[in-house]
């Protein structure tokens, strides 16, 4: 038997319908930030074709580039987590499983950042 309680109160088996479509949002506004990086990629990723060392540490080094490399960065992480985080909802049910997977889904994508973010500011700043 079916309890209509559960189903008649979104908060139960369902999630929050705020946070869904505040999900969704992020989720369309991140995937159409990717396509507008998706130029700036395939400029930088020509301009280095050919290039040595010296000349994609120069390249990165303008602070236009970094800035756009770092925020390509985060938004791609963002993304990516927010995909897989509904992969985790869709294949795992409910339990320590699922939050472990959450978990691990966050933490590798922080990890994405400070090491990329961290590439980015070595050569920036160091070379």
């Amino acid at each position: 038997m079916i309890d209509k309680s559960a189903i008649s109160n979104p908060k139960t088996h369902y999630g929050d319908a705020k946070e869904a479509t505040k999900h969704f949002i992020w989720q369309r506004a991140t995937g159409a930030l990717n396509i507008a990086f998706l130029i700036f990629f395939a400029w930088f990723v020509v301009s280095l074709a050919g290039a040595g060392r010296e000349g994609m540490v120069e390249i990165v080094r303008n602070p236009v580039v970094a800035v756009i490399l770092v925020l390509l960065l985060v938004n791609v992480a963002v993304h990516m987590r927010l995909g897989i985080g509904d992969v985790v909802e869709d294949y795992l049910s409910e339990g320590p499983r699922n939050r472990l997977a959450h978990a691990a889904n966050t933490i590798f994508a922080l990890a994405i950042v400070i090491v990329g973010v961290g590439s980015i500011a070595k050569l920036v700043f160091w070379g």
